[in-house]
């Protein structure tokens, strides 16, 4: 066999096998195409709370500044800064030696004015007497006088007449006397209590049940009257009541008309990992036109004292409630409010693009007032893609 027949079996054979694989690509059957794994979830029913949280600081219930009403040295202080102290405890004694010689001279005062008002009242009853022998005598010359006509001389008759006269006008006289002293000693009395007012004030008491936050003051300093703001007088303590605290919380217009009195609320205090519960008791009814808040207080029961004012709380307030209601997660929702839908995967894995209505939300789930029933599959996640007709494998997360 020569090089050139070689050279064309080889050609044949190639071009069958080229022939043959062709032949075979053409009769291979279309691979089935696969259905989608999507994530889904189940609509369910639960007890839904639309709640916002609020930050605000401890503060006490009440607390003043206590001054001194007088100006004095300070002679005995006898509380410091953490001590506890009732209403009308004694704080500290001022020395105000000129008070103590006003009071003295205001008890003298009375003294005298009792002994004038005696005095008065006795020379009263002499006149009296005076008055009651003048009037007898000459009632008794007037009646000889006129039974036995010039036995009696008129003019005996006309100076018994003018001793009764002076002697009722003596009665008179000694009774404005005595009215004198007795407001004499009224007056008396009056500055005595005024006096007995302000030497009081050289015991400075506490206003309320509270602590002492501040000191300002120690024995032998010179305090300031705190009646006039032209002194610049400082106070000698601050007291703060703390068995009851507030907490004034700034409602964001948007929630201002779901605050209410005696709403409950939910009080974590973070510094302490502490949580307790409180109550609305009051708020403004006014949005502040700054910060576009109105000022709500919350009460704070504070019996063993263990919330200490000046610090800070987060306030969890109920704005909405919904029991039992048909929820999904909020990733199964498309554009959550207004227009709202939904993908639901039927019993047979087929996607239905259904729109729903949606109510109250927590960070987790959303209300569904209509449009899903309890135990509906829901596309969880992205949405993209996902079409009405599709079929799909829903996989629960």
């Amino acid at each position: 066999m020569n090089g050139k027949f070689k050279c064309e079996v080889w050609v044949a054979a190639l071009i069958g096998l080229t022939g043959a694989c062709t032949g075979c690509s053409t009769s291979t059957s279309p691979v089935p195409q696969q259905i989608p794994v999507v994530a889904a979830t189940l609509a369910v029913r639960m007890d839904l709370r639309n709640d916002v949280t609020l930050t605000a600081e401890l503060q006490p219930y009440y607390e003043v500044d206590v001054m001194a009403k007088e100006a004095g040295y300070i002679q005995h202080m006898l509380v410091d800064i953490g001590d506890h102290v009732k209403t009308g405890q004694l704080i500290g004694v001022l020395e105000i030696p000129e008070l103590g010689d006003d009071l003295e001279r205001a008890k003298a005062d009375v003294q005298t004015a009792i002994a004038e008002q005696s005095a008065a009242e006795q020379d009263r009853k002499r006149a009296v007497a005076a008055e009651t022998i003048a009037h007898l005598s000459y009632t008794r010359i007037l009646d000889v006088s006129k039974k036995e006509p010039g036995l009696v001389p008129m003019q005996d008759v006309d100076v018994a007449h003018s001793r009764d006269l002076e002697a009722e006008a003596q009665v008179a006289s000694a009774e404005q006397w005595v009215q004198a002293t007795i407001s004499r000693l009224d007056a008396a009395k009056a500055s005595l209590s005024h006096e007995k007012a302000l030497f009081e004030y050289t015991r400075i008491v506490s206003p309320l049940n509270g602590v002492v936050t501040q000191r300002y003051a120690s024995d032998g300093a010179m305090i300031q009257a705190g009646t006039s703001s032209n002194t610049q007088a400082m106070p000698v303590v601050h007291v703060a009541e703390d068995d009851v605290l507030r907490l004034m919380l700034p409602v964001p217009e948007a929630y201002v008309g779901t605050i209410h009195d005696g709403e409950s609320v939910i009080v974590t205090v973070p510094a302490l990992n502490r949580t307790v519960s409180g109550t609305v008791t009051r708020f403004a009814d006014r949005v502040q036109s700054s910060t576009r808040t109105m000022t709500a207080e919350v009460d704070l029961k504070n019996p063993k004292f263990s919330l200490i004012p000046g610090m800070f709380a987060e306030v969890r307030v109920s704005l909405a409630d919904a029991p039992n209601a048909v929820a999904a997660p909020i990733g199964a929702v498309v554009g959550i409010g207004n227009e709202s839908k939904a993908f639901v995967v039927d019993s047979t894995g087929v996607v239905h693009e259904c729109a729903i209505t949606t109510g109250i939300q927590n960070p987790q789930f959303v209300q569904i007032l209509s449009g899903i029933e309890p135990g509906d599959v829901l596309i969880l996640g992205n949405h993209a893609g996902v079409q009405t007709g599709m079929k799909v494998q829903p996989r629960f997360e």
